[in-house]
């Protein structure tokens, strides 16, 4: 006697699936996952945006992937109506369904190197959740993701003088994609960020901020850092060091310090941590 839990079988195998999918055909060997993203950013139920420190992802990718091999991939924006609750077939058997959220610009996914690389890195978070599928198995799942990325976030003390335009970071070490199955860091460029200077932070002195995002590894790892503060023509108005600065995912290295108060460049100190700040000058 049929128990009440059994779908209806269709002669070819497959059945009517009943679970909320509106009535459609499904294979037998598949099932149907919605999953819910969530992590250090907030995810409301209404709309599904994800966003941290007040600024949504741009972007979701999911990867899934059978027997070491990428079988679909599911990529979400603002834009699709279940954004942060996307949905996939997965088939009988184990998988590892990779998940990447990030904010980054120009972003370019590699299928074959396994990689999301991007021209500006910003907040981006990850996760491998591994999951066996069976005929029985529960389709809504919640998945947790971790931040992978690591931020440098640079204050300048003195007075900003009238000219000042533009304020230049270029460290030594810096990443600039993720590999979505092992979540380290790749992509390292050697390459300058040049932040504009807004005409209203000139005659104030510490309140002009630069701040960028990369990928990192979950091991900490040393950068050096030049500063420049540059005119309209980019002659060099002011410029300072940071050596040996270290970095790990999910860490803001924050420092701070003066520009403009001698000719030549001179070394910052370390001032705060992401989680646990804590203040210092030079």
């Amino acid at each position: 006697m049929m128990s009440s839990c059994e779908k209806p079988v269709i002669s070819d195998g497959s059945f009517i699936d009943e679970d909320g999918t509106g009535g459609e055909v499904v294979d037998a060997t598949t099932k149907k996952f919605t999953f819910t993203v969530k992590g250090d950013f907030s995810n409301p139920v209404m709309r599904g945006y994800l966003s941290a420190d007040g600024k949504d992802m741009t972007d979701l990718w999911v990867f899934d992937f059978a027997d070491g091999k990428c079988v679909q991939t599911v990529h979400q924006t603002p834009a699709d109506e279940t954004f942060g609750k996307p949905s996939m077939k997965l088939t009988h058997g184990s998988h590892h369904v990779y998940f990447v959220a990030s904010r980054g610009e120009s972003p370019v996914v590699d299928d074959a190197a396994h990689t999301v690389t991007w021209e500006k890195p910003s907040d981006t978070f990850w996760s491998d959740y591994e999951v066996t599928v069976t005929g029985t198995s529960n389709g809504n799942r919640a998945v947790t993701l971790d931040r992978v990325a690591t931020r440098l976030k640079v204050t300048v003390l003195d007075e900003i003088p009238q000219g000042c335009s533009a304020i230049a970071v270029k460290p030594s070490v810096w990443y600039y994609g993720l590999d979505f199955v092992t979540g380290e860091a790749v992509s390292q460029k050697l390459l300058e960020r040049v932040v504009s200077v807004p005409a209203s932070y000139v005659g104030t002195s510490g309140q002009l901020t630069v701040s960028i995002f990369g990928l990192s590894a979950a091991q900490e790892w040393e950068s050096d850092v030049s500063v420049r503060a540059m005119d309209t023509d980019g002659n060099v108005m002011g410029s300072a060091n940071i050596v040996h600065a270290p970095f790990i995912r999910n860490r803001s290295t924050e420092y701070s310090g003066c520009l403009f108060a001698t000719p030549v460049a001179h070394d910052l100190s370390l001032s705060t941590q992401w989680s646990e700040p804590s203040t210092g000058t030079f």
